[in-house]
């Protein structure tokens, strides 16, 4: 509890140390305007990546406690007692972002740490940690009642994050469509209901103004929808559980029931009779499916083991695909392609399709660490190890299974590249680097869970692990190049970033080589920051055939550290379990 606070605020010091370190190894600072202008910059680097992480911490936090309960059948046992609905939905939603609400209070000495360089005002950071706590608020209850609703982990999380993706991804199109700037004199109906919006609204000069429209209506929106959202789930609580996928199956009985009875009777005169009885042979009532040599494969493949609603989930990304499909078609035939910032031209289609790669990536991680969280939840995993099943056959069974289950997740990122090349966004060897790429981070994110979800054996910590580590890589990256634009030249920048590169590889070795450490997974998180912070200064350098050599080797590298222990034995937290909970 207390560590993660102080990593989070410590983490925030050593970025803002950085960016110092940035602008006085690359520029003059010799006004009072410099020094305004930085804190600005700052200030507008810090909140957003704050507000990325809240939003993904509530959700996450929120659905993974329930879906917890659920997955061990204990959720049932708080149905029994004398609690009412509301401490049943309330109680678990703000004990879910107690944390979470932690650390917003920790990071307010941090930001109002920006106030002192200049060109940040007090109000403002009251107003962003208003903002970011109501969006945190919402997400939290999205993803509660979802969780409430579903009954597989999966469908919790998928659905929470796929929401909140179109939430976010579609008042920033109604805001694209509408062309409101932040800076006029009308107000910006978008940002009350968009926390992307209403954050740059907040990070800009409020120009003397107190009380801004735009951030008291998003404030009251907000607890509006949470209200709502745990309304809704307060009364309907009992209603969805337990769910159909839980509740035991009636056995079907014959039409007659009248000869049936007769048969027992009759077979009961027999008995007492001292009547002797042939063999009793039992027939099936339907023909057996045939199981294939890997049968963890099988089920994976053949069965509806992340629950029938999955195929909603499949939906609800097909629907969420063709509109990044239609916004990237409209972004890459309109004549502003592409934006420039500190001298870097960077693509506007990277706006529509990072986010898009990156809520797959974690959609593939979310069921790939839930694929052993519930198998190990669910006791199954006692029985796999008392069978003949290698390690071998189980993880790439889990492997080629968990792939299978999200091929729309990995085929439509792949469309998406395709029409960007044939748009004319992209050359054919960035297109050759993109799909190969794109396999290999799909296979490294897919380990990543499974490793993950056998190395803890809480599953809510499993999972918060696993997400985390991919938001980590890919939001710090975002950071890196954020910051790397913003303070001019990032020739040379190695050294300003040596502590945020070293701290970032230990986190990285705390979280996946504490419960099973190794030599290759130590190397790897040692040479995992370096070699992303040698990726993003490639890529703003236009390097593309360097950023793909070195994300291959690195990426590949962690796959195959990650995947050699659990080849030669099952890496599964299962003796440390029993071991806690006979404690």
């Amino acid at each position: 509890m207390y560590l993660v606070r102080g990593v989070y605020a410590t983490s925030l010091f050593i970025l803002m140390c950085t960016a110092w370190l940035i602008v006085a190894g690359t520029q003059v600072i010799s006004t009072i305007g410099d020094m305004a202008r930085f804190g600005s910059i700052l200030f507008q680097i810090l909140v957003p990546l704050q507000l990325t992480l809240i939003l993904f911490l509530s959700a996450i936090q929120s659905a993974a406690a329930v879906a917890q309960e659920k997955d061990k059948n204990t959720f049932i046992l708080l149905l029994m007692t004398r609690m009412g609905n509301a401490e049943l939905v309330l109680g678990r939603l703000f004990a879910s972002l107690l944390q979470v609400m932690m650390l917003i209070a920790v990071s307010l000495p941090i930001l109002m740490l920006t106030t002192l360089f200049g060109g940040v005002a007090v109000e403002q950071v009251l107003w962003v940690a208003a903002v970011t706590s109501v969006a945190g608020l919402a997400a939290g209850s999205l993803g509660s009642t979802v969780a409430l609703w579903r009954d597989k982990t999966f469908q919790s999380l998928a659905l929470t994050i796929m929401v909140i993706a179109a939430w976010l991804g579609g008042w920033e199109a109604i805001g694209w469509i509408l062309r409101t700037p932040l800076a006029s004199s009308s107000v910006d109906w978008v940002s009350w209901a968009s926390p992307a919006r209403a954050i740059q609204i907040a990070t800009q000069p409020m120009l003397g103004t107190r009380f801004p429209l735009e951030l008291i209506g998003f404030s009251a929106c907000g607890i509006v929808i949470a209200t709502l959202l745990n309304a809704w789930a307060i009364l309907r609580v009992r209603a969805w559980n337990p769910g159909r996928e839980v509740r035991p199956q009636q056995p079907e009985f014959s039409d007659d029931r009248s000869e049936a009875a007769d048969k027992q009777t009759a077979t009961a005169g027999e008995l007492d009779s001292g009547a002797e009885l042939g063999p009793m042979v039992v027939r099936p009532t339907s023909p057996s499916r045939p199981v294939w040599n890997n049968p963890v494969l099988w089920r994976e493949m053949k069965t509806w083991a992340y629950g029938r609603k999955i195929v909603f989930i499949r939906l609800a990304y097909w629907l969420l695909a063709l509109a990044v499909l239609g916004a990237s078609y409209y972004l890459a035939t309109s004549e502003g392609d592409s934006f420039e910032e500190a001298g870097v031209t960077i693509p506007l289609l990277a706006r529509v399709l990072g986010p898009f790669y990156l809520a797959s990536l974690v959609l593939v991680n979310a069921l790939a660490v839930t694929s052993i969280t519930n198998e190990r939840d669910g006791r199954a995993l006692d029985l796999l190890m008392v069978t003949d099943l290698s390690p071998k056959e189980f993880l790439f069974g889990k492997l080629l299974g968990v792939l299978y289950v999200t091929r729309d997740m990995v085929v439509w990122p792949l469309i998406l590249a395709v029409v960007a090349w044939w748009l004319e966004a992209m050359r054919t060897p960035e297109l050759i680097y993109l799909v190969l790429g794109w396999l290999l981070m799909c296979g490294f994110v897919t380990m990543l869970g499974i490793h993950c979800g056998s190395s803890y054996t809480n599953s809510r910590q499993a999972v918060a692990v696993s997400l985390g580590s991919v938001f980590f890589l890919f939001v710090g990256v975002l950071t890196c190049m954020y910051m790397m634009v913003s303070f001019g030249s990032f020739q040379g920048q190695l050294t300003p970033f040596l502590a945020f590169i070293v701290g970032g590889g230990i986190g990285l070795y705390v979280s996946w080589g504490r419960q099973n450490p190794s030599p290759a997974i130590l190397l790897t998180t040692g040479v995992l920051p370096l070699a992303m912070f040698f990726v993003v200064t490639s890529f703003l350098l236009g390097r593309t055939m360097s950023v793909f050599l070195v994300m291959t080797a690195t990426y590949g590298f962690a796959t195959t550290a990650m995947m050699m222990p659990a080849l030669g034995e099952y890496m599964i937290a299962m003796g440390r379990m029993r071991l806690q909970e006979d404690e």
